[in-house]
């Protein structure tokens, strides 16, 4: 494994965990500030947490998947809901396949949300435990009745103070979140190449070689450019349209970015302390960043040593059956880019509908890492409940 592979790697966990983190500053802040008001609702209507989960789920990308996570952690959602949700998603293959059959797009994603509302439906009824994996018996936003309501009365006077009596803390995030949109406003988090092996658009060599012959390119435009300026421009073009293969679903990612961070840095600047001691220090960032950032590091550090050593395009076989369970073991691994070998497959007519609807429904994309990271136990029992569910859909369709 190459230097520019591992730092790649390195990018990749920066965006899931700050991501991830981000959400949950976001919503930490909304809870606060509604006095846990629709956190509550939706904790006493297990059927609107199904909903809302369902159409989390089927949002392309992962993030609608990372806020039901972050929601289950927090049980504000039941794991009827958790599981709901990660049968919707698709993850970053969503974009692939309403890019390439939007017909078909819709018509699996309808029947994943029929799969999805009768499983949570089950679930509802027949489990007990309604936060598998989840150990606290309270729930974690922790709410204090003066935060809800003091902001209103002194937000001007409250924002000079805090700018004026800066603490420690308030600096740090600042300078955290400023930090986050000065890398992504700069191109040091690149959609053009980095950010594309996190959406599942290439492998590592083929963003490190994209990578080095840009950078090759580049220098070799600026030796030539006096001399024959019609033919650098040409290039200039072609290396322009190559970079931004697959980039779009990048470019939304950096977007999100963008919005969220800027979203934190307000938060941060107008928040009182005690909530940004209290709640995103000592909770969002102390308790959930460490686990997040060194399981998501791990997954896709082994995930990447593996790939050097196997070939799944050899994997596949003919007899249908060896190929469903290919396809749901697959399915198994909490990264966006091995399940393309399917949606393209799939595409192409080669494919059967049953096969790529069960790997669409053990997958989850990048979705799940959080949960692996905050409960193994919800992790794999989602995993098991989803490879059932595959096997049937993948034998009868």
């Amino acid at each position: 494994m190459t230097l520019d592979t591992f730092y790649i790697i390195l990018q990749q966990t920066l965006i899931i965990s700050t991501l991830v983190i981000g959400m949950m500053m976001v919503i930490e802040f909304i809870n606060v500030r509604t006095g846990g008001l629709w956190s509550k609702k939706l904790q006493r209507k297990p059927w609107l947490q199904i909903l809302f989960s369902i159409v989390m789920g089927i949002i392309p990308g992962c993030l609608g998947t990372y806020t039901v996570v972050s929601l289950y952690v927090h049980r504000v959602v039941n794991f009827p809901a958790l599981v709901a949700a990660l049968i919707t998603t698709t993850g970053d293959e969503a974009f692939f396949m309403f890019s390439l059959f939007p017909e078909k797009a819709l018509l699996i994603n309808l029947i994943l949300i029929v799969l999805a509302i009768t499983i949570a439906t089950l679930l509802q009824f027949t489990i007990k435990n309604k936060f598998v994996g989840l150990q606290n018996k309270e729930i974690s936003f922790p709410i204090h009745e003066h935060e809800s309501c003091s902001h209103s009365h002194h937000h001007h006077h409250s924002v000079k103070s805090n700018i004026k009596n800066i603490s420690f803390v308030r600096a740090l995030l600042i300078t955290l979140s400023v930090g986050v949109l000065i890398l992504v406003l700069s191109g040091v988090i690149d959609g053009s190449h980095h950010l594309n092996l996190l959406m599942g658009g290439q492998t590592e060599e083929s963003v490190i070689h994209s990578f080095e012959s840009q950078q090759d390119y580049e220098s070799t435009s600026q030796q030539d450019c006096c001399h024959s300026h019609n033919h650098s421009h040409s290039h200039t073009s072609e290396s322009h349209i190559h970079s931004h293969d697959h980039g779009g679903e990048a470019d939304w990612i950096r977007i999100i970015l963008i919005v969220l961070f800027v979203a934190i840095l307000i938060i941060v600047i107008i928040a009182e302390e005690h909530f940004l001691e209290e709640h995103l220090w000592e909770h969002v960032i102390k308790v959930h960043l460490p686990k997040i950032f060194l399981w998501t590091f791990g997954v896709i550090l082994c995930l990447t040593i593996i790939n050097n050593f196997v070939n799944i395009h050899d994997i596949i076989d003919s007899k249908p059956f060896i190929v469903l369970l290919v396809a749901i073991l697959i399915g198994l691994i909490p990264q966006s880019g091995p399940h393309l070998i399917f949606l393209i497959l799939f595409a192409k007519g080669d494919l059967p509908l049953g096969i790529f609807l069960a790997n669409c429904i053990v997958q989850d994309g990048h979705g799940a890492l959080p949960l692996l990271a905050e409960s193994r136990k919800a992790f794999f029992v989602s995993k098991g409940i989803k490879i059932v569910i595959a096997i049937l859909v993948g034998v009868l369709i």
